[in-house]
């Protein structure tokens, strides 16, 4: 299903975009379709890495604290 947008663009980008699409033969509605879905998949990768970093962060403390009582379990082990 298609939903129908009214949309205002830069005259600049919009000239640029129409010299492509001469070029490509491409239909503008296709053009715009897969632009964002371009930039739409390029944002969720970003969010993604972010959500990542934020979570690696957040699980580091967690294992250096696991580490720690390990060393700790292994010294007494050894009777050091």
């Amino acid at each position: 299903m298609s939903k129908a947008i009214s949309l205002k663009i830069n005259e600049e980008i919009f000239e640029e975009t129409e010299t492509i699409l001469k070029k490509m033969h491409m239909p503008r509605n296709s053009y715009i379709n897969r632009a964002i879905a371009f930039y739409n998949t390029a944002m969720k990768r970003r969010m993604l890495k972010k959500q990542f970093a934020e979570e690696s962060r957040m699980v580091s403390k967690n294992s250096l604290e696991i580490n720690r009582e390990f060393e700790d379990m292994e010294d007494e082990i050894m009777g050091l």
